[in-house]
């Protein structure tokens, strides 16, 4: 099923004289998995998943525009859910005078027990004269298209979602892939840092399932293994997407020479790609610790020397390891002889709690380690949070090339709180480089509507006043919205953009390599856009 503009073709003398028009595809797939489960790797009792393949009706020509899975299927949301995005590609049909760029995307078919309607929920429209499920591994390995109804690109479409045909029926590299972006996919607990970590181990554990590129098969390897990356970056947890770019980056770039080798110096190229990898997972591990000693040096430079009294007062927010070892550290290597910190509890999850309880752990485990305080607000008291703070400490899950930083929502109330309450607050982002995203719009950034369950579960527990109401109108939301009738819908978003200019700036970005400006923000984007383009383009 897709969807785009379709016209008739133009004359020959008119093809020749103008560049051909771009126009852009959307190629959607329906999945269902055995016993309605999201496994893509594995089987049960035998059973494969499989995709729906939609007869066009020739009623109309084959480059009449496709419709949406809704319009053509009558499923929503409520009977299927996003599965994956497979990797855009074009190709010329100088016949009509078009270039084409496809975009594929996979939905998965929710059984019954899930609230869904299964397959009888499916109701084709005039365009279609039916259509079947079909072994996907079975549709990528046939080459000819009239097979399935003679759909254009069906068989490359498929494969940009179905990477698991093109790693062989049952291969262990493709079930090793495929577990691990559903792995980054239910992690809600990680910081952005840890599923960077978790990604880079899978696409090592995926490399070492591939075997190595020896003999004559290094250009198909090479491409196998680029997709495995891309894949990663953008079907495990996007919204996190930068460090797990930037880490699978690092990663392909060190593993490049040895995969191209032409001289023949390695037999064996299996074992040094996987060195490469592994020496790589070694060096992220003392990031960390080279930020922190950035960070306990802005500190005593810009904040305790500057005061009477050796005092720190930090606020912050959310769960990120980084900045729990840069507090601790700094406040241990600096001079300060109290430490007075506030952590909002960052709801839905209440990460807040659980950094707030790991940094008082270390304190107490740490002999040297000067008094501190730690006091826990909720995330709308963040005002009254902010009176007197010396720092108020960011994490960035992505930085874009403006300097604008995503972080977890309430960031942006907080800053606004604490530039209002206590004017000399100084805000200070703590960040790996790898947070740097490639050049681009960051309201393009996506943005993760997560299960509003996990906020509803707290109202229950609480025993809040009209939930079972809510409940009610959640269950019941497709047929109050078809009767026109008042509908409700309670939003979990974990996720917000804070611009610069909306607070007069960071006063820091401190790195593995110091304090960042702006200007070398943008540098770090370009180099992370041209490495997409390096090795991804042309995938």
């Amino acid at each position: 099923m897709s969807n785009t503009e379709q016209k008739g073709p133009q004359p020959a003398q008119q093809q020749h004289d103008k560049p051909l028009k771009k126009r852009a595809v959307v190629s959607s797939f329906l999945f269902k998995f055995p016993d309605g489960g999201p496994s893509a790797s594995s089987t049960r009792d035998g059973k494969k998943p499989l995709v729906a393949l939609f007869r066009r009706s020739g009623l109309n020509p084959l480059a009449t525009a496709w419709r949406e899975i809704q319009e053509e299927t009558t499923l929503t949301s409520s009977s299927v859910t996003f599965f994956r995005k497979g990797k855009e590609y074009s190709f010329a049909d100088p016949s009509v005078g078009r270039e084409w760029t496809i975009y594929a995307f996979a939905f998965r078919l929710k059984s019954k027990e899930e609230g869904g309607q299964d397959e009888e929920g499916i109701k084709t429209d005039w365009e279609h004269e039916g259509w079947e499920w079909h072994d996907p591994d079975a549709v990528v390995a046939v080459d000819d298209e009239e097979a399935f109804g003679g759909v254009p690109r069906l068989k490359e479409s498929l494969r940009r979602v179905w990477f698991e045909g093109d790693f062989g029926a049952q291969s262990a590299a493709g079930r090793t892939l495929a577990a691990g972006l559903e792995r980054l996919q239910a992690d809600h607990e990680s910081g952005s840092r840890q599923l960077a970590a978790i990604a880079l181990g899978v696409f090592r554990e995926t490399v070492a399932e591939m075997g190595g590129p020896d003999g004559g098969n290094s250009e198909a390897w090479w491409e196998k293994a680029r997709m495995a990356a891309w894949h990663l970056w953008k079907n495990g947890r996007e919204s996190m997407g930068a460090p797990i770019l930037n880490a699978l980056i690092a990663a392909l770039v060190d593993i490049e020479p040895i995969v191209l080798d032409t001289e023949g110096k390695e037999n064996n190229k299996r074992d040094p790609i996987l060195a490469a990898i592994d020496r790589l997972i070694e060096k992220r591990k003392s990031t960390t610790a080279r930020i922190s000693d950035a960070f306990a040096s802005y500190i005593q430079r810009n904040v305790l020397n500057r005061k009477e009294d050796s005092s720190l007062t930090i606020l912050t927010l959310s769960a990120s390891s980084t900045i729990r070892d840069c507090i601790v550290h700094a406040a241990i290597s600096s001079n300060a002889q109290f430490v007075d910190l506030r952590v909002l509890e960052s709801r839905p999850l209440y990460e807040g709690v659980s950094v707030a309880s790991a940094i008082l752990s270390d304190f107490r485990s740490q002999p040297n380690a000067p008094r501190i305080h730690v006091s826990i607000y909720t995330d709308a008291s963040a005002a009254l949070a902010s009176g007197g703070v010396d720092i108020l400490l960011l994490g960035a899950d992505r930085i874009s090339a403006d300097g604008a930083v995503s972080n977890k929502t309430g960031s942006l109330p907080a800053i606004l709180s604490a530039r209002c309450v206590s004017p000399s607050t100084k805000v200070v982002v703590l960040s790996e480089l790898e947070k740097v995203a490639e050049p681009g719009d960051p309201h393009s950034h996506v943005v993760e509507e997560n299960n509003p369950e996990e906020v509803i579960q707290a109202w229950r527990h609480s025993g809040v006043k009209g939930v079972n109401v809510i409940d009610e109108a959640l269950k019941t939301q497709a047929q109050q919205q078809e009767d026109g009738k008042a509908t409700v819908s309670v939003k979990n978003i974990y996720f917000e953009w804070v611009q610069p200019e909306m607070i007069n700036g960071f006063d820091a970005y401190v790195c593995e390599e110091g304090v960042r400006t702006v200007a070398e923000i943008k540098e770090r984007s370009a180099w992370v856009g041209e490495q997409i383009e390096r090795f991804f383009g042309g995938l």
